[in-house]
């Protein structure tokens, strides 16, 4: 009887193992480091909070800017000064931004909904629960999904 639950137990792990690359799990190869992931699964998770903000991309914006320039530039320790220059010409250009974004909400025209402030809070949230420096290199790692999501405002 045992015998025959380790065999149910390997043979359900083996499938498992087999079934997963088509259920969205990849493979990432980062150097030395290998994990598998479910990107799929993890895009769609994007997308429903993506989709679900479109009119509160203002409000959003703003907070998330906010983030980058309170807490991700002014943290982020390096001793390349070529990187601390960079980091700091992207600081000049979202205060550009962050300024632009405060006159259309003195105007009203950057409305600040409920939705737009609970979405901000779950990125804080998860933000926040990592060490600083993890923090900020993952912020720093995901701007370009950031900057894209700019564009996509057009």
């Amino acid at each position: 009887m045992k015998g025959s639950r380790l065999a149910f137990g390997l043979l359900s792990v083996v499938f498992c193992l087999l079934w997963a690359p088509s259920t969205g799990f990849k493979t990432l190869h980062l150097g030395s480091c290998v994990i598998t992931t479910n990107l799929e699964e993890i895009q769609s998770g994007f997308s429903k909070i993506r989709d679900t903000v479109p009119s509160a991309r203002c409000c959003l914006l703003r907070h998330l800017l906010r983030l980058y320039l309170d807490r991700v530039f002014k943290n982020y320790q390096t001793s390349d000064h070529n990187t601390l220059r960079n980091i700091s010409s992207l600081a000049n250009s979202f205060l550009t931004i962050k300024k632009g974004l405060r006159l259309c909400h003195a105007r009203m025209t950057c409305h600040c909904g409920e939705e737009a402030t609970e979405k901000y809070s779950q990125i804080l949230s998860h933000f926040e629960k990592l060490d600083l420096q993890e923090a900020v290199v993952k912020a720093l790692g995901e701007l370009d999904i950031l900057l894209r999501w700019m564009e996509e405002t057009e």
